[in-house]
């Protein structure tokens, strides 16, 4: 793989960090602005619907621009409003700030997808894919802990910064190793592709399960298995850990085209999902699923991801684009999904929730078989 795509990688990393570490900055957000903390997380909320409307706005408005003028405006763009965000003691202006580092992030990706495919030969946009979303799964294991931590010894704001300063070498790694002009096509005209709008429904279906179960992994691990909170830390670890892992395994498996394994690796998913809920309140299975079901998660997102990356082959920014919505339309849902069946059957209602939405991507994907098993590498 060409180095830039793993400065590329790390844009993405420095932009999952910034998407999810107010998950751990919201409380000394909330005190050092003078609002509530329900208040605060409109900042989340405001993040997640900046990437679900940014990414195909974004990559239709750039389409027209070379890749290396799109990813440089975008990353300048997101640099700069952390850099104000860091700054600012208004919190109507880190609120404004946070919709446009969403809109940057998502033009960002969506173009970035479709720059990886660009830079590798044509039957390795799988490999060139999970570089991409491997800095999603890193953050996950080190840019959201660190983000607490240096927000817990320094202020929140430090955190801020630290993205900002992160982005700095993906930065001069465009400038120099992106090409000028964009290669490959730039229509923006897709037309109506069953196979694409089925891969994109399944890959929101299973990052909806992914997110639901881990935005409440924390209260599973203290209520339902019954340990201390100690433990979170490391069985979030673990998670992020196998999602490094699923996604890292995932890109050599996805230029095969290899379908069946898909639905095989889905299947052992759904199992997995029920499995954790059936078993949560034991020590063991927890923290073995954790690592199982991160790692089965991304690995199956991002083939999916990589599919339709393929399916969408002469319009690779628009794809990149509608794929980035649709990953996070499904990270926005699940959440919710997940706190609603916590207000009605307990903590391990998210766990029967990703169960749930796995199971309804293997429906979608029976019934569709013959669309989806058209499409492969090459």
């Amino acid at each position: 793989m060409p180095f830039v795509l793993y400065l590329l990688g790390l844009a993405v990393f420095a932009q999952a960090t910034s998407e999810f570490m107010l998950s751990g900055l919201g409380p000394d957000i909330a005190h050092d602005l003078g609002v509530s903390i329900p208040t605060a997380g409109w900042l989340t909320s405001a993040f997640a619907l900046g990437m679900i409307a940014g990414a195909p706005a974004i990559a239709v408005l750039g389409a027209r621009w070379p890749r290396r003028r799109t990813l440089l405006v975008t990353l300048s763009v997101f640099l700069a409003v952390h850099v104000v965000g860091a700054l600012t003691t208004s919190f109507t202006v880190l609120l404004i700030t946070r919709v446009l580092a969403a809109l940057a992030n998502a033009g960002f990706l969506a173009v970035a997808l479709a720059t990886a495919t660009s830079l590798v030969r044509p039957d390795a946009k799988g490999r060139a894919t999970s570089v991409l979303l491997g800095g999603t799964t890193l953050a996950c294991i080190v840019g959201v802990p660190a983000g607490a931590l240096l927000g817990s010894a320094l202020g929140w704001r430090s955190a801020f910064w630290a993205v900002a300063i992160i982005s700095l070498p993906a930065l001069a790694a465009i400038l120099r190793s992106v090409p000028a002009r964009g290669s490959g096509p730039v229509t923006m005209r897709l037309g109506i592709r069953p196979r694409l709008v089925v891969l994109l429904l399944l890959g929101a279906f299973v990052n909806g399960a992914t997110f639901c179960s881990f935005t409440y992994l924390a209260p599973i691990v203290t209520d339902v298995t019954g340990l201390g909170v100690g433990w979170v830390p490391l069985v979030l670890a673990l998670f992020g850990l196998g999602s490094f892992a699923g996604v890292t395994v995932a890109g050599r498996y996805a230029d095969r085209g290899d379908h069946l394994l898909v639905l095989v690796a889905s299947g052992i998913l759904l199992l997995g999902w029920c499995a954790f809920a059936l078993t949560a309140a034991h020590v063991v299975p927890t923290v073995v699923l954790a690592f199982l079901q991160g790692g089965l998660s991304f690995a199956v997102g991002s083939t999916l991801i990589a599919y339709a990356l393929y399916a969408g082959a002469e319009s690779p920014v628009l794809t990149g684009g509608l794929a980035t919505a649709a990953l996070n339309v499904g990270a926005a849902a699940g959440p919710v999904l997940g706190g609603l069946a916590i207000g009605a059957v307990g903590f391990r209602g998210p766990l029967w929730v990703s169960a749930a939405l796995v199971g309804t991507a293997l429906c979608v994907a029976a019934g569709s078989v013959r669309l989806v098993d058209r499409e492969g590498p090459g």
